[in-house]
């Protein structure tokens, strides 16, 4: 009783703490629109200079589907694209035979005042897929942007995306941050997302709005489906993204679109089109139909997606556990047993590495004597071997080529499964051939995290994504909560096929022996292999000693420090997975002031 009261406690001074934060991110962001995002009359005339610039001024078709709107929202909505500072666009409205005369008149009203824009009316309701493919085919622009009928476009929105087709001329998609916008004029939750993070995008829209794609693709791809209304620019964007690379898709990371939250939008609330989630569900299923994948798509938390990838053919492949005991021989025997007992997986191999002979003979006979059977469903292979070299990456290395499996999967000592399928999880994703390492979710016995993904430029070189938050907490985007990308995972606790470990020569031990080691090598996979670097929450381990706030710069050696930097300044100033506008201060993503 008194375990349960005192769990009720701490939860109760969470939920409190993370409405506070929650309130003060609020206030925030209002000083941040104030000062990062108000235009003065000089920033305008800077935006005029530097269009006069550009070297190429594409034609951008604006895309907007209409269907019996309140008068008031379609005028702001088509107000904001008059205010475009960059002007050379095309507005292609297409009215889904709308009940209301209002419509029509307005419409036709901005038509005649503006020569730029477009107005087909559809003879039938066909719903917006059908709205939307109507009006795109009156699209001629190089690029196409797409907008909904009670939405707003910031004024400098058409400028950064023409910016950046010039600065990136390999571009063919771009999304943008955004943010809600209520009935008063009041703008509030930013969305402030990564750069293309696929494994989010396949967790949630990431892409949503502002949207802009290569016109010639939208058509040779057919536009957009009918029948996956609701989910139709998901639909659209995934089919998209099957025809270019991905370095083909930028993020900028500017709000540069506001989504009406009006009563019966999904921006008021996702409850308001429930059939949308199961659509894009389908649409998911479909993609990965197309791409080849075996996969299972279901519901996650707030009717987002959850993807699970399917192990090869029996047997599935073999992984090799790896343990680092040093001389702590009562943890070393506690990892057998809980790794042991707590993993379902049934191709394993656990690897203790000891400091020295004499301890790797300890623990064989502790082992043998307390005849430490795992599981009833599966028996893994214990492996004992000595490893006398001093640093942390030399040991890693050194204990990989002991290893048989297919994958390898590295472990601290101090750690318990929450569910017995965490390393079929892992292992699920670290057998797809464009992934490279994958991480998990660990947690401290207060359920706080522990590890939940790195990021660099926090904390001064590398900090840990939502420490020490609750672990029912959102995070950022819901990204502790949803599979997605970050451009490093930590060592505590990796998977990685051993292929993909040793094409890249393991960890660089010379250069980063004890801290960074890990950073440094799934650096290397994403810059060398143009592999991704995955986060799942859906593998969750336990930290079973007592509870130690991590700060990983203070913690590596300076010369650690110097060489991290030296090689991969560019990331810690620009982490990809970090937005630009959180603060650096920690790596809590809150809005930087």
């Amino acid at each position: 009783m008194k375990i349960l009261n005192a769990r009720h406690r701490r939860r109760f001074w969470q939920k409190l703490k993370q409405l506070l934060a929650k309130n003060y991110e609020a206030r925030k962001y209002q000083k941040w629109i104030r000062r990062f995002d108000t235009l003065t009359d000089k920033d305008r005339e800077n935006i005029f200079t530097e269009i006069e610039n550009f070297k190429h001024k594409p034609l951008v078709s604006i895309v907007l589907p209409v269907y019996n709107v309140e008068e008031k929202w379609l005028r702001l909505c088509i107000e904001s694209v008059l205010k475009q500072i960059y002007e050379n666009w095309e507005f292609c409205i297409a009215d889904d035979f709308s009940p209301s005369p209002r419509i029509r008149r307005v419409l036709e009203e901005y038509a005649k005042k503006d020569g730029r824009i477009k107005v087909v009316f559809r003879m039938e309701n066909g719903h917006i897929s059908a709205a939307s493919n109507s009006a795109l085919e009156l699209a001629s622009g190089e690029f196409t942007a797409f907008l909904d009928h009670d939405d707003e476009l910031a004024e400098h929105a058409l400028f950064y995306v023409v910016k950046e087709i010039n600065d990136f001329p390999e571009t063919e998609m771009i999304y943008s941050d955004e943010d809600m916008i209520d009935e008063k004029g009041n703008r509030y939750t930013p969305k402030f997302k990564p750069d293309w993070s696929r494994d989010l995008f396949y967790s949630l829209n990431l892409v949503t709005h502002l949207s802009v794609y290569k016109t010639s693709i939208l058509r040779k791809i057919g536009g957009f489906r009918i029948g996956l209304e609701g989910s139709q620019d998901y639909d659209l964007a995934l089919r998209f993204t099957e025809r270019i690379s991905e370095n083909q898709i930028h993020h900028i990371p500017h709000i540069l679109y506001h989504w009406r939250a009006i009563r019966g939008s999904v921006a008021f609330s996702s409850d308001e089109k429930p059939y949308a989630h199961e659509r894009a569900r389908e649409a998911l299923r479909a993609h990965f139909e197309r791409t080849g994948k075996a996969v299972t798509v279901s519901r996650s938390i707030y009717n987002l997606h959850r993807v699970q990838y399917q192990l090869p053919a029996a047997p599935p492949p073999k992984v090799s556990l790896i343990i680092t005991a040093d001389e702590d021989f009562q943890t070393a025997c506690e990892a057998i047993k809980n790794f042991g007992i707590n993993t379902d997986y049934p191709n394993l191999e656990i690897i203790i590495v000891a400091s020295s002979e004499k301890l790797a003979s300890e623990f064989k006979a502790a082992h043998s004597k307390a005849g430490m059977s795992p599981t009833a469903n599966t028996t893994p292979t214990l492996k004992f071997v000595v490893c006398e070299k001093k640093s942390e990456a030399e040991k890693y290395n050194f204990a990989v080529a002991e290893t048989s499996g297919e994958i390898v999967c590295f472990a601290d000592a101090n750690l318990k499964p929450a569910a017995k399928d965490w390393l079929t999880e892992m292992a699920s994703f670290a057998c797809q051939t464009e992934i490279g390492a994958v991480g998990a979710k660990l947690l401290y016995a207060d359920e706080t995290i522990l590890h939940g993904g790195l990021i660099f430029g926090a904390d001064g070189l590398v900090g840990v994504a939502h420490h020490c938050f609750p672990r029912s907490d959102d995070g950022n985007f819901t990204r502790a909560q949803l599979v997605n990308n970050f451009s490093a995972v930590s060592i505590s606790c990796l998977a990685v096929r051993r292929e993909v470990f040793e094409s890249v020569g393991g960890f660089d031990a010379e250069n980063f022996q004890n801290k960074l080691y890990d950073a440094d090598f799934c650096l290397r996979l994403r810059r060398e292999k143009n592999y991704r670097v995955v986060f799942t929450p859906y593998a969750e381990l336990i930290k079973t000693d007592a509870k130690k706030r991590l700060n990983l710069e203070k913690d590596s050696t300076a010369v650690e420090k110097y060489n991290f930097m030296q090689k991969w300044r560019e990331t810690v100033e620009r982490d990809p997975f970090y937005n630009p506008n959180l603060s650096k201060k920690d790596a809590s993503f809150s809005i930087a002031i």
